[in-house]
């Protein structure tokens, strides 16, 4: 029989760029909830919370003025600060599911630093919902939220773009399901493989 509730993760990062190897999360932003499995719904969220961290790699911090441009978290904001590893890490062992929207993007980052990610089970909110073929112009998080009368501007901060996906989620496919539900129906993503892992396996 199954149990009336999970708990999920929804996470997202902000990073220095888009290379996993050579760019380094910033920012991290972490919301664990209870849901109903078979429905989708969204029941209570247990604990949030948001870190910061400064780039250690020259190659990251280099990149750092181009990526601002996106997020916009001053390079004042980070300096000195480090996530709190123990603290991420009670997330991660909470969770039975985790959830993201572009979420092979913050997957590869999060490797990185905390390889048990890679033995979660990660959902896509963003490839396991067919949006085009429900008549969204593309599958963009903010595409989405003004589509759905949720906000018509994004941060592009951590927590934000987390509590608007979750607004998201909650609301009713053309299908008649939740979106969640939809999420979980198409099931989780394949583990991450490292490039290099990939290149020996080729």
């Amino acid at each position: 029989m199954l149990k009336q509730e999970s708990y999920g993760l929804m996470l997202d990062v902000e990073t220095t760029g888009l290379g996993p190897t050579k760019d380094e999360v910033i920012e991290l932003a972490l919301k664990l909830f209870s849901f109903r499995s078979e429905t989708g719904e969204i029941l209570d969220i247990l604990e949030e919370e948001s870190f910061l961290r400064e780039p250690l790699s020259a190659t990251a911090r280099k990149n750092y003025n181009q990526a601002f441009r996106v997020h916009g978290i001053p390079f004042d904001d980070v300096r000195g600060k480090s996530f709190y590893d123990g603290k991420i890490k009670t997330y991660f062992h909470r969770a039975e599911a985790v959830f993201a929207h572009n979420a092979s993007f913050d997957r590869s980052f999060l490797f990185q630093m905390y390889p048990e990610v890679n033995d979660l089970k990660w959902y896509c909110t963003m490839r396991n919902v067919p949006w085009k073929q429900y008549g969204f112009p593309n599958g963009k998080l903010l595409t989405l939220l003004q589509a759905h009368e949720i906000t018509n501007y994004q941060t592009h901060r951590a927590m934000d773009d987390i509590t608007y996906l979750m607004e998201l989620l909650k609301k009713v496919s053309p299908k008649g399901n939740l979106y969640l539900h939809e999420v979980l129906e198409y099931g989780p993503m394949r583990k991450y493989q490292p490039a290099a892992s990939r290149a020996k396996m080729g």
